[in-house]
């Protein structure tokens, strides 16, 4: 579970507008995973246990995604500059969709109201 950051976030926002919108399809750079966006932070907001607990540390200072992993019960939060469009546009499968998601249509999920738990 990702802790959120309150005090990061408050300080730092990124000017950076995000590439990704809530039900777009996507792929991460370096690990190949597809997924859908869920929502977005316009910065990090994990805390630093987190963030300097992986591999890699992206910068901070961009727009970061919460997305459900295709074929997975998984979800991630990963940096805008970790990932691409899919150019799968077919549908994923995860069972947290329905909860976030009303239809998929021409390659891109219809999000609902459902806010992402933070």
């Amino acid at each position: 579970m990702i802790m959120l950051s309150q005090s990061y976030a408050a300080q730092h926002l990124s000017a950076e507008p995000p590439l990704f919108q809530p039900g777009m399809l996507v792929r991460h750079r370096h690990y190949g995973y597809r997924g859908v966006v869920v929502c977005f932070d316009p910065c990090c907001r994990a805390d630093d246990a987190w963030y300097y607990g992986n591999a890699t540390q992206p910068d901070r200072d961009q727009p970061w995604f919460h997305i459900l992993v295709d074929e997975s019960v998984c979800s991630t939060y990963a940096a805008q500059e970790n990932l691409l469009p899919d150019e799968n546009t077919a549908p994923i499968s995860h069972p947290w969709l329905a909860r976030y998601f009303g239809r998929f249509v021409d390659g891109m999920y219809i999000r609902n109201v459902e806010p992402w738990c933070r």
